[in-house]
């Protein structure tokens, strides 16, 4: 660990730092000091490359909850020695320190139904609270990142640009993201329908990004790097994408990957209990949506960057990416055969909290 970088949060080189947390994107480690427990993380400087616009989203999201919402968890990153909520190291980029939330506990992969509705309850609160906020004020950390017609766009690129002899391998998979171009055409026309509302969205609402207390009830949302101006189905979709399958998607047998009702109605359940007062009837409708938007979006991701040769994921193992894409594709192709069903799902919950 970089003595100058404790040294700036007032921290002795001899402190207790130890590597904490799964996440991909940043590293993370927990110190342990005489003044308290804290997260220290080092942004990912390839991922992000103006972590100025993360600290500014962040406190000017800080502030506005800490105005109207005074007693809620929201944890604020630590200012050093200078005032600063960053710290700058030079070639190893940038830090940042946040106070660590005594007995809390993160989740690396939903269990339950229960663990669904406290995450989707969490992720709505967010939002929720934050709808009397200017979305448009916040800095865009990644753009285009949720940007549909963007992902088709570089797919039909790697297509004629790609390696031949991955495209060949892929004909079957290529040909079934193409049939489902009409996701892309709905996304467009949401992005041009004034029933849709441009909200402040987390953008990544994978379960780790909830902090859990020791009785399972939800405490707050964290990592907000990817928080920015978006559409309720980023964070809804990316919810179903990640919490109705029991396996992940780096699963290579596909006969393992399906759809779990009882964790779709729990995300419905918990996210409308937040949103249902704020979500416009066009937004409700498109709940369903939501999860098909984000699987399809993951699937072009990923057979994308496997025609490209593995430029931006990576891989640890030949077809890697080739695997993954089949395995949102396959999931996206269940998703869509129950749609009939989830919509039943979604007005019953509606009707419901309506009663």
């Amino acid at each position: 660990m970089n003595a100058r970088v404790l040294s700036a949060y007032g921290f002795p080189s001899d402190v207790s730092v130890t590597p904490h947390g799964s996440g991909l994107i940043n590293r993370t480690w927990l110190i342990r000091s005489a003044k308290g427990d804290y997260i220290l993380q080092q942004l990912n400087r390839q991922v992000f490359v103006r972590p100025d616009f993360i600290a500014e989203n962040i406190e000017l999201v800080g502030q506005y909850l800490t105005e109207h919402y005074p007693g809620i968890v929201f944890p604020r990153p630590v200012r050093a020695t200078g005032g600063e909520t960053l710290v700058d190291a030079g070639s190893e980029g940038h830090y940042r320190l946040y106070p660590f939330i005594d007995s809390s506990v993160t989740i690396d992969v939903v269990h339950t139904p229960a663990e669904a509705f406290e995450a989707a309850r969490q992720f709505g609160g967010f939002t929720r609270m934050l709808a009397g906020f200017d979305a448009k004020s916040l800095h865009e950390t990644l753009p285009g990142f949720h940007d549909l017609p963007l992902r088709y766009r570089d797919f039909r690129d790697a297509l004629g640009n790609g390696r031949p002899d991955r495209i060949q391998r892929s004909v079957q998979l290529i040909d079934y993201l193409k049939a489902q171009h009409h996701l892309v055409t709905e996304y467009a026309n949401i992005r041009t329908n004034p029933g849709f509302k441009l909200r402040v969205t987390h953008h990544d609402t994978k379960i780790s990004n909830v902090l859990f207390d020791r009785q399972g009830k939800g405490i707050c949302v964290i990592d907000l790097d990817t928080v920015m101006p978006g559409y309720f189905i980023s964070d809804v979709g990316d919810m179903l994408r990640t919490y109705l399958s029991p396996v992940s998607e780096e699963e290579k047998d596909l006969s393992l990957i399906r759809i779990r009702m009882p964790y779709f109605r729990a995300i419905v359940e918990g996210y409308l209990e937040e949103m249902s007062n704020e979500l416009t009837p066009m937004e409700t409708r498109s709940f369903v949506y939501a999860g098909s938007f984000m699987m399809y979006m993951q699937a072009l991701r990923f057979i994308t960057d496997y025609l490209r040769n593995d430029v931006y994921y990576g891989s640890k193992y030949e077809d890697q990416n080739f695997v993954r894409a089949m395995n949102q594709a396959t999931l996206l192709r269940l998703y869509l055969a129950k749609s009939a069903r989830l919509q039943n799902i979604v007005r019953d919950v509606v009707a419901k909290m309506t009663a």
